[in-house]
């Protein structure tokens, strides 16, 4: 399956042959969890999701401070 993934204004295509959650994308693109939330169709989700069939995802940073 193929998931597509937006961010920091790049687009990149991942390949996976099985069922994958959408923290082992994060991890193999070496991206902290804590550090961005996910949209796919509009909704934030859950880094738990599993990802099942071709999809696009968002990343959208986490920014804090003070």
């Amino acid at each position: 399956m193929e998931v597509g993934i937006s961010h920091e204004g790049e687009r990149t295509i991942q390949q996976y042959d099985s069922p994958v959650t959408i923290a082992k994308v994060l991890e193999r693109m070496e991206i902290p969890p804590s550090t961005v939330l996910t949209v796919v169709g509009g909704q934030i989700v859950p880094h738990t999701s599993t990802i099942t069939g071709d999809i696009e995802i968002e990343l959208i940073i986490v920014s804090s401070g003070g």
